[in-house]
């Protein structure tokens, strides 16, 4: 992906900011100094740019369970933060940075400096050819006092003090950034999922992992199962409530913040209340599956029988049902009971597998569940 062109900067050497990267931390420093320069900063203490680096993965970590690296200290630090504080997953990122910016936690105070101790200097080593070797030893205060002498850079250093170090950035480089910032962060993104990818190989969706979850568009699955539930009574797999059009929710059996998609083979209805309980959490397979592929069966059927969910059926098909072969295999019609959940088993079992493995949290609902 090519950057625009400079004729007074060093667009080349920024090019090559992440050719060698074997932890996130790259990533994350750099957006947070253009999420700095987009608010009008130009110098920023290692504290601010520390928090937004946790603030921008905490969704990933948390929500989507994706792994940043193989000893990653930033995933870790959100891991011990989440467990801690009892923040959620999908909670704004306002509300994250505040509490970190309030949190006294002497583990999150230390594991925050180690995130300190290379990233910063590290991040312009393709600006400065002299640097090699040896020369990144020593001392941050040393590390400092030889960048400061480099010549071009994005960014220079006040004098060391711990976390209230900060960086000044240079203006013609936060004009070049704030110039061209829809470029500059299409091109971030585009090599933080090359690296995500790599590291998640068995992850689907990672370009929608980037950012916080946002809400679904399910509207035409809302439809759909509502008109359903006026035909006939339908009760939901995990704690066997009466399905009304006023207490009905629609549920990814394997949550949404690993699939990243919507395709109608994994959406169910349930009611809001045990949707919130389940989460983005792993429903018991032996208890649940089964119960699912008679409500999938049921729906199967009834859309085979009355026209009217037929056509309801196909207006979700095209926005919900992406793989033809998927189609063909459990919506053809002439299905029984056995070769649909046969085939919906084979489709929907190792995407689950995947999602244990990735670390999502097996589920059971309890009819008394205290997040109720």
């Amino acid at each position: 992906m090519q950057l625009p062109h400079s004729d007074e900067l060093a667009i080349q050497s920024l090019s090559r900011l992440f050719d060698k990267t074997s932890e996130c931390y790259k990533f994350f420093w750099f957006q947070a100094i253009v999420t700095k320069i987009l608010e009008g900063k130009d110098i920023v203490t290692y504290e601010e740019l520390i928090n937004e680096m946790i603030a921008d993965a905490w969704y990933m970590v948390t929500e989507y369970h994706l792994n940043l690296g193989p000893k990653d200290t930033l995933e870790h630090l959100i891991e011990y933060i989440s467990k801690m504080s009892k923040i959620k997953p999908s909670e704004k990122k306002t509300v994250v940075l505040e509490y970190l910016k309030h949190c006294n936690d002497p583990i999150v105070t230390q594991k925050k400096r180690v995130l300190t101790y290379h990233v910063p200097y590290r991040l312009q080593a393709p600006f400065m050819e002299s640097m090699k070797g040896k020369a990144w030893n020593g001392s941050e205060r040393s590390l400092i006092a030889k960048i400061n002498q480099e010549k071009r850079l994005m960014y220079y250093f006040t004098a060391f003090h711990g976390m209230n170090t900060a960086i000044c950035i240079q203006p013609e480089w936060s004009a070049y950034i704030l110039k061209n910032q829809e470029i500059i962060k299409g091109w971030l993104q585009y090599n933080m999922i090359i690296y995500l990818q790599r590291r998640n190989p068995s992850v689907p969706g990672i370009a929608d992992k980037l950012q916080p979850p946002t809400e679904r568009k399910l509207d035409k699955v809302q439809k759909y199962w509502k008109l359903l539930i006026q035909m006939t009574a339908v009760r939901e797999i995990y704690g066997n409530e009466r399905i009304t059009e006023h207490n009905m929710s629609i549920d990814h059996f394997v949550p949404w913040s690993y699939v990243a998609h919507d395709e109608f083979w994994n959406l169910h209805p349930t009611i809001r209340e045990i949707n919130s309980s389940k989460s983005n959490h792993l429903p018991d397979w032996d208890l649940y599956f089964s119960k699912l592929c008679h409500l999938e069966y049921l729906s199967y059927q009834m859309m085979n029988t009355h026209e009217v969910l037929k056509a309801a059926f196909e207006k979700c098909a095209i926005d919900h049902l992406n793989n033809r072969e998927i189609q063909r295999r459990i919506y053809r019609q002439g299905l029984s009971f056995t070769e649909f959940s046969n085939g919906l088993e084979e489709i929907l079992q190792p995407v689950y597998q995947s999602a244990k493995n990735c670390g999502f949290d097996h589920w059971v609902y309890l009819e008394k569940d205290s997040s109720l």
